[in-house]
């Protein structure tokens, strides 16, 4: 398979598991937290251009850029979690129902970022040198 072709499926995929992501944070948000739909402003528009540079742009330097800010974004939500002051190892998050989606999310966002970012400098790489993808 063309590293272009594993670059849009592993893409897609943290695109997919954010949107899980996001929901689960809405989810458990408290009232009054931008967590509790008002971010939704935020992660919508974000989400289109990433899911724009995926599908559309995926051949061109701008849409491997997107795809790795898209990564980082992505690479970034389970650290992001782990050192907040209600993160991961101050127990937290283990008292909710649902937890199991909530952790197993984070790591296939790590996990499909990670692949991502990698796919996507090299794939900048390449095209930089001009060489076929």
């Amino acid at each position: 398979m063309k590293q272009n072709h594993l670059l849009i499926i592993a893409s897609l995929l943290s695109i997919l598991f954010m949107t899980f992501h996001l929901t689960q944070d809405t989810l458990h948000a408290k009232a009054g937290n931008p967590e509790g739909g008002g971010s939704t402003l935020v992660a919508v528009p974000v989400l289109v251009v990433w899911l724009y540079g995926t599908l559309v742009l995926a051949e061109r330097r701008s849409g491997h850029i997107i795809m790795l800010i898209g990564s980082i974004l992505a690479m970034g939500m389970p650290v992001i979690h782990v050192m907040g002051p209600r993160g991961i190892f101050a127990g937290e998050f283990a008292k909710y129902s649902g937890a199991f989606l909530f952790f197993w999310t984070f790591f296939v966002l790590g996990i499909t970022g990670m692949l991502s970012f990698i796919l996507s400098v090299r794939g900048l790489w390449s095209l930089r040198r001009g060489q076929p993808r």
